[in-house]
């Protein structure tokens, strides 16, 4: 079963690439993930990467969490679980004429 991980505080400049080669020595990366800002397209300084060993994972996080990329502290940690969120437009407040 794979493991999902959480990586923060990236450099905005970091690459799918250049993750997956930071993480591909401890284990299988199934899947490479940057979070970019919806409008603007740039890099948020965060990322998600999927392992496909649980203890690639583990290992991971013990071996990178705190490491220096680009002169920043990464932060590696286990993803939790996506809060589906409910939504879907509506009205943003204020007035309207009636």
């Amino acid at each position: 079963m794979s493991k999902k991980l959480y990586i923060g505080n990236l450099p905005y400049s970091v690459t799918e690439t250049a993750l997956r080669e930071m993480f591909t020595p401890l284990g299988v990366v199934d899947s490479v993930s940057i979070i970019t800002d919806r409008d603007t397209g740039q890099p948020k300084g965060f990322a998600f990467i999927e392992m496909t060993d649980d203890d690639a994972a583990k290992q991971a996080i013990s071996q990178i969490n705190g490491k220096t990329l680009d002169s920043r502290s990464i932060t590696v940690a286990e993803a939790r679980p996506q809060v589906q969120r409910s939504g879907g437009g509506g009205s943003r407040g204020g007035w309207s004429r009636r």
